[in-house]
């Protein structure tokens, strides 16, 4: 029995602490989150004019991965410059002028936090975050005593929200 109550006290207190702990890194997740479901929309978007030097002889697609433009497509070419939605590219020279819809500074470090990859410096971040947020899973089952009706409904809205993220995810 003490076992347990040791087991459940850890929990608690853990919980309680990491979960202070992670707000900010929550708020800042959440956030982010919110503004990747409109990634591909213009919300909080500014525009911006670049004026950039690039390899000369550039074709469309090598073009397009030095620009950063999902989707690019040239329209037609006059000559030696390269006609496209958001600007030009001359091919002899390697001058582009274009512009792009852009969030701001500070909200566009943050969607980096949901986009980074281990060789990234942010990985280590997102893999304590991954590792904490699943530990707030197991320990939620520690706040009430099982015997109780709130746990039992709390068992019923952890098995409704599994399957709706799963029929969500598969659909």
């Amino acid at each position: 029995m003490d076992k347990i109550k040791n087991t459940k006290t850890f929990m608690r207190i853990t919980h309680r602490y990491l979960g202070y702990f992670l707000a900010g890194i929550m708020a800042v997740y959440a956030i982010s989150g919110v503004l990747l479901v409109y990634r591909d929309t213009d919300f909080l978007k500014k525009e911006k004019s670049y004026e950039k030097k690039f390899e000369a002889n550039l074709d469309e697609k090598k073009l397009g991965k030095e620009i950063k433009i999902k989707g690019f497509e040239v329209d037609k070419t006059e000559g030696d410059v390269m006609l496209f939605k958001q600007g030009t590219y001359n091919i002899k020279t390697g001058e582009a002028k274009y512009s792009k819809k852009e969030l701001p500074f500070v909200l566009d470090k943050m969607t980096k936090l949901h986009k980074s990859q281990s060789k990234d410096t942010l990985s280590p971040l997102n893999t304590f975050f991954g590792i904490s947020l699943f530990f707030f899973v197991v320990s939620s089952f520690w706040m009430f005593n099982p015997k109780t009706k709130a746990f039992k409904r709390g068992m019923i809205f952890t098995a409704i929200g599994l399957i709706v993220a799963l029929i969500l995810t598969f659909i």
